[in-house]
């Protein structure tokens, strides 16, 4: 079915072209108040593979499905007596939402989606587009994020079009995101946290009780393939072209030596610069919002690099936000981003 020319869609209009296009096995990128997915009907098997295909995403790595309603929620997922009392707090809690629950699958569920794995990562998205396009689609939405494999997240349509023009059937624009991280990846069997996002830790223990927080460090890179658990525990993934060097101790004194000591190797340096920060003597600046606003760098963290991409730098420096909360999310995606190959 796919021509090669990707459709760029907006609007009702755009929505029911959107909807339609899953219907009948196509790929569809779309916002959700996270990042943009790529999305594809998560019970055909053939439009699944799609979604590997165009971003060159290894079948080992498991993809979060979609969902507008419980009814859509039972098509995919079985909710066994014993976690049922915990998996409806959590669902009332924070769906629709940025929450991803690690559920067992039903048997409509191809083994592409979840990596022959028992489990299904489920979520309701609380973007109005995406619950909207679900809806008309009439089907469960497989969608990972709209990028290629280990790229920077999009949480734009142009950002979707840079790594997927022609490679995909349609995006539909929604404007940009407002969370900017991922969802939070939850196992409600193990209450583990395999991926931080902006429901976090605290307020998942607040709604059913005691939770931990999976160390992807675990994680050997030798048996990936084998050992993911869940969606986004790769250890690189999210990375800029350029390289990604962190600041560790996240001081204007500190972030200055590491400009200098790049500048005087002969790198081309862009900095994510906070609020009120200096940086002299680099070739491009990102002015990433206020230093202790971790909601604020949230949301315009994949904007930045994916800009200073663009820009043709070759390194990029990044202070690394402090803090609990989504702050454990920012931590999370700049260190895998940052990891070398």
């Amino acid at each position: 079915m796919f021509s090669g020319k990707t459709e760029r869609l907006q609007g009702e209009a755009g929505l029911l072209r959107a909807a339609e296009l899953l219907r009948v096995g196509g790929t569809v990128a779309f916002p959700t108040e996270t990042v943009y997915g790529l999305g594809a009907n998560a019970l055909d098997s053939n439009a699944v593979g799609k979604i590997f295909a165009a971003k060159e995403r290894p079948g080992w790595d498991p993809v979060i499905v979609h969902v507008c309603d419980q009814e859509m929620v039972a098509r995919v997922a079985s909710i066994e007596p014993g976690p049922a009392a915990k998996v409806e707090a959590l669902m009332k809690a924070f769906w629709p939402g940025p929450l991803t629950l690690l559920l067992p699958r039903t048997a409509t569920v191809p083994d592409s989606v979840t990596a022959g794995r028992p489990l299904v990562g489920v979520r309701m998205p609380a973007h109005p587009v995406a619950l909207e396009l679900i809806r008309k689609a009439g089907v469960p939405v497989a969608a990972p994020s709209a990028n290629r494999f280990g790229r920077t997240s999009p949480t734009t349509a142009a950002h979707v079009l840079e790594d997927l023009d022609g490679r995909i059937d349609a995006v539909l624009d929604g404007g940009a995101t407002n969370v900017g991280v991922e969802s939070t990846v939850l196992d409600v069997g193990s209450m583990m946290i395999y991926r931080p996002g902006a429901v976090t830790a605290e307020m998942i223990a607040a709604v059913a009780g005691d939770v931990q927080v999976f160390q992807a460090q675990a994680v050997d890179a030798a048996r990936a393939p084998e050992s993911l658990p869940s969606p986004g525990v790769g250890l690189r993934h999210y990375a800029p072209r350029a390289k990604l060097v962190l600041v560790d101790v996240p001081t204007k004194n500190a972030l200055g030596e590491a400009i200098e000591r790049f500048g005087q190797g002969g790198e081309s340096v862009g900095v994510m610069l906070p609020d009120g920060w200096i940086a002299s003597g680099v070739a491009k600046i990102f002015e990433w919002g206020p230093w202790r606003d971790n909601d604020v760098l949230a949301r315009r963290l994949f904007a930045g690099l994916r800009a200073l991409d663009e820009a043709g730098v070759s390194v990029i420096l990044c202070p690394l936000p402090e803090g609990d909360g989504i702050g454990a999310a920012l931590r999370d995606r700049l260190k895998k981003a940052a990891r070398k190959k």
